[in-house]
């Protein structure tokens, strides 16, 4: 079963995000008190797998929830092989649509900069909150609808 593993923000972008107990989603806006939450953008909020995030532990790095500036952590969910248009629901209220898998890198990131590597730009994906509400870790997480 898919679920959230963590719900992270920061205040300031290209930086890591700080672990918070729960957040609101806003329909086209993103996450409550987040750097990247914005009405004009199909990137509104970040979503990577924690699957990802143990490769990197695996290579002997300490990372974590947070610290490739997601602002939802996951398990459970092949993110990256979900097609663009895809809907995904949290819990009861939420729904996110997919709008982008991975992004280009800039060499300032806080992660890129500790480590060398991140994984956000091709592991990461990206949505648009269609329908928003409180998320927080545990939870479930449902591909709702695809592209056709």
């Amino acid at each position: 079963m898919a679920k959230i593993i963590a719900v992270c923000r920061s205040e300031k972008k290209g930086t890591k995000k700080e672990i918070i107990a729960e957040g609101m989603l806003r329909e086209d806006y993103g996450l409550d008190g987040d750097a990247h939450a914005d009405c004009c953008t199909h990137r509104q909020v970040s979503l990577l797998a924690i699957e990802s995030i143990n490769k990197i532990l695996s290579l002997g790095f300490d990372v974590g929830s947070g610290d490739f500036a997601e602002n939802l952590t996951t398990e459970g969910i092949d993110l990256i092989s979900l097609p663009v248009g895809t809907h995904i629901s949290i819990g009861d209220e939420i729904i996110l649509e997919l709008t982008q898998i991975g992004k280009e890198c800039h060499a300032g990131c806080a992660i890129y900069q500790q480590i060398g590597k991140c994984i956000m730009p091709k592991e990461g994906v990206f949505t648009k909150v269609i329908h928003g509400g409180q998320v927080r870790a545990g939870d479930i997480i449902k591909v709702t609808q695809g592209e056709s």
